[in-house]
């Protein structure tokens, strides 16, 4: 009797693994994510170290939105046997929630942990970005530059930290390497977004041309060609292109702007004022004031504000 008792203690853990292994083999094959947390908590509630278990219900929490339990999923094995891939979720994790230090964390960790993780040092980079933090930025950039040296998203986010340090010359150089290795809508647009802030307008034309022929339903792209049309003289190819915008997006008060402008240089004060009250309305703007404070967050008061504030005084005095 003793000796069937030993035997039953001996076998029931292993019986239990077994029953435990079978509920997560039928949870990673399961489409239902609901029904595969379901199975991976028999399995854990059978084998509360199947670390396995605890990773894809993790990865499971995670896609329906439950970040916060997955970064508990994540933590458990991390505490228990810490690993690359945990930490480089649990980071994606945290990211989801804005918790952007301790996403920083999490991938620093991952590509210490396995100094090949590419994806941990490319969003350690991108976090650090996040945080303002350009000058690290780069210097992870440049690393991954070395493993992936036609990585052209690297080189368009490379140049994003060179014009925040405003080392143009260097940004100019990375938009240019994005647009040689991939010459797409988007690195076009990137870099004729660049030259508008730099206002090389009739470069930055150029590049905005070659992008929405490319795709023509870029919203911003037809509103950047509409400002370097107006701040080039070409007034029509403005009002075309500013329109496009609208058609777009009819919530765009950027482009409302930017015909009042136009229309205003034309001398059709009529349409100039039809405009920057619709501008205004998007915005709910007070239409007794027109302090510029209150347009901070356009494109006009940021990137051309003595041009905008001439005009918009001028429009105001209709």
């Amino acid at each position: 009797m003793k000796k069937l008792l030993l035997i039953l203690i001996i076998i029931s853990p292993i019986l239990s693994f077994g029953q435990a292994n079978k509920f997560y083999r039928k949870a990673i094959r399961t489409v239902d994510i609901d029904e595969r947390i379901n199975l991976l908590n028999q399995a854990i509630a059978l084998e509360p170290n199947h670390l396995d278990a605890y990773f894809y219900r993790a990865l499971a929490k995670n896609e329906l939105g439950d970040y916060s339990g997955a970064i508990v999923d994540y933590s458990k094995i991390i505490i228990t046997n810490p690993d690359a891939d945990s930490y480089f979720n649990r980071g994606n994790s945290r990211f989801s929630l804005k918790n952007l230090e301790g996403a920083k964390f999490d991938y620093a960790k991952a590509y210490e942990l396995d100094p090949n993780f590419i994806d941990a040092l490319f969003s350690l980079a991108c976090v650090k970005f996040d945080l303002e933090d350009y000058k690290g930025a780069i210097e992870d950039f440049n690393k991954v530059l070395k493993i992936a040296p036609d990585f052209s998203k690297v080189y368009l986010l490379r140049a994003s930290c060179y014009k925040e340090l405003k080392d143009y010359k260097k940004a100019l150089a990375d938009y240019t390497l994005a647009v040689i290795i991939s010459p797409d809508a988007n690195t076009y647009y990137n870099r004729g977004v660049f030259l508008m802030d730099i206002n090389y307008y009739a470069k930055a034309n150029q590049d905005l041309t070659k992008s929405l022929r490319l795709n023509s339903n870029n919203t911003f792209a037809h509103f950047y060609r509409g400002a370097s049309h107006l701040l080039l003289g070409k007034y029509d190819k403005a009002i075309q292109d500013f329109s496009n915008a609208l058609e777009l997006d009819s919530m765009d008060f950027d482009a409302h702007f930017g015909l009042a402008f136009t229309y205003f240089k034309m001398k059709d004060y009529k349409n100039a004022k039809l405009h920057l009250q619709k501008a205004k309305g998007i915005l709910n703007l007070d239409n007794t004031s027109n302090g510029s404070e209150q347009y901070e967050n356009t494109y006009w008061h940021q990137s051309q504000y003595y041009f905008f504030v001439n005009n918009l005084n001028e429009i105001s005095k209709l």
